[in-house]
């Protein structure tokens, strides 16, 4: 199967690699790090969710489909995780297309959103995917959903395709990152 996506010739980053904090602009202290492999948290932040905030299916609303859509993600990429106090407020993960690429998704808590903990989660998880080796990432987005396509705009994706209600848009990542 071949990539007949556009991709950006530029390339972005250098991103950062987790772990890392912050203060988020409510401050409150954002721990971004890789998934340790400890699902319960994710499975309560995914109860959590708030359906309104569901896109194209996912995440699944019921706890059983979240294990098993877990389950297949967390097998496939690079995953990063933001804590707040123990809790996990945040998921990004990169999946293999099997063309090579990447698809991104991100899923930040409702009262977590418009803090600046979307664009860290991003950092951390683009940072991670370039120093494992990974070169174009892509992702879809609703058309309407201003703040996600603003986010994803500042971290360097460009939009590749706007033919339909979404938008897909693309990043190409550099080789190097830059540690925490």
């Amino acid at each position: 199967m071949t990539d007949d996506r556009p991709y950006p010739d530029e390339v972005s980053g250098p991103f950062r690699t987790p772990p890392f904090s912050f203060d988020d602009r409510l401050d409150r202290r954002i721990e971004v790090r890789a998934f340790d492999g400890d699902e319960e948290p994710l499975v309560a932040m995914y109860r959590a969710f708030d359906p309104a905030d569901r896109a194209q299916g996912i995440p699944p609303s019921r706890e059983e489909e979240i294990r098993e859509w877990l389950a297949v993600v967390l097998d496939e990429g690079p995953d990063v995780v933001a804590s707040h106090s123990d809790e996990v407020v945040g998921h990004a993960t990169l999946v293999p297309d099997g063309t090579g690429a990447f698809e991104l998704a991100i899923f930040v808590l409702d009262e977590y959103q418009a803090a600046g903990i979307g664009t860290r989660l991003l950092d951390g998880l683009l940072g991670q995917g370039s120093a494992a080796g990974i070169d174009r990432v892509w992702l879809t987005v609703e058309r309407w959903n201003t703040p996600a396509i603003d986010l994803y705009q500042k971290v360097g994706f460009e939009t590749t395709d706007a033919e339909s209600f979404e938008l897909e848009m693309s990043i190409r990542l550099s080789a190097a990152s830059v540690p925490a």
